[in-house]
C-alpha cells in the first residue's frame, strides 16, 4: 500500500532529523579527535622540554666537572714546579760586587767584623787580604766595600753591603775622615784592610752631631783606583 503525502512528509522529517543527527556525531567526534591530537602534541611538547632542560643541565654539570678538574691539574702542577723564587735570587739582594783582576774571592763576601780591644790611641792599619794591584795615591778616586763599627762593643752603625753597592770618593784630599785620608793611601787595589780609628781622627766624641763618636772600626776592600 503506498504511502500517504503526510506519511512521507513523517519520512522525510524522520531523514532530515537523522542526517543532522550523524552530522552532529561526526562534528563532535572531529572535535574530540582534535582535542586529543593537540593533548598528544603538548604531551610531545612538554616531553621535548624535559628533556632539552635535562640536556643543558647536564651539559653544565660536564662543564663545571671539566674546569673543577683543570683547576686541580693547575694546582697539581703549581704544587710539583718550584716557584721562581726558589730558584732565583731575590729580587731586592745585594749585587756581588765586581772584584778586580786576581783578587780573593773573599772580597766578594761582607766581612764579619769584631769589637777591639783595649784603649785606641793612634791609628792603626792591619792588613787582611795582600791585593796585587796598583798602590792607592793621594788624589785618586777608590772603589770599595766597607762595615764601619764602634770599636767598643763591635755594634755596626754603617756599610756599603746594605746599600747593595760600592762607594767612591776621592782619597787624601778631606772628602773622608782624617782616618781614612791616612790610613789607604798607599794600600794596593785588591787589598782588605781594617782601619782602627780614634775619635780625634773620626768623628769626635760630640753626640750631638748625630755622627758614630769615640773610637771606630773599619774594615775596608779596596775595589778600583784611578
Amino acid at each position: 500500500m503506498p504511502a500517504t503525502p503526510s506519511q512521507q512528509g513523517v519520512d522525510a522529517v524522520s531523514e532530515r532529523t537523522q542526517n543532522r543527527a550523524q552530522k552532529s556525531e561526526r562534528r563532535l567526534a572531529a572535535q574530540l579527535a582534535a582535542q586529543k591530537a593537540a593533548e598528544a602534541k603538548r604531551r610531545r611538547q612538554a616531553w621535548a622540554g624535559g628533556l632539552a632542560g635535562v640536556a643543558v643541565v647536564a651539559v653544565l654539570i660536564t662543564v663545571f666537572v671539566t674546569i673543577g678538574q683543570n683547576d686541580d691539574d693547575s694546582k697539581e702542577q703549581a704544587a710539583g714546579t718550584p716557584s721562581a723564587s726558589a730558584t732565583a735570587p731575590a729580587a731586592d739582594a745585594p749585587p756581588a760586587p765586581q772584584l778586580p783582576a786576581g783578587a780573593d774571592p773573599a772580597l766578594g763576601t761582607k766581612p764579619t767584623v769584631a769589637a777591639g780591644k783595649g784603649e785606641l790611641k793612634k791609628l792603626t792599619v792591619t792588613p787582611l787580604i795582600k791585593g796585587t794591584g796598583p798602590a792607592v795615591q793621594k788624589g785618586q778616586t777608590i772603589t770599595t766595600n766597607y762595615v764601619g763599627v764602634f770599636y767598643k762593643d763591635g755594634k755596626e752603625f754603617d756599610s756599603s753591603w746594605n746599600a747593595g753597592q760600592p762607594a767612591s770618593f776621592a782619597i787624601g784630599v778631606g772628602q773622608v775622615i782624617p782616618g781614612w785620608d791616612q790610613g789607604l793611601v798607599g794600600v794596593t787595589v785588591g787589598s782588605r784592610v781594617q782601619l782602627d780609628i780614634p775619635a780625634e781622627l773620626a768623628y769626635g766624641n760630640d753626640p750631638s752631631s748625630g755622627r758614630p763618636t769615640g773610637p771606630l772600626r773599619f774594615v775596608v776592600d779596596v775595589l778600583a783606583a784611578q
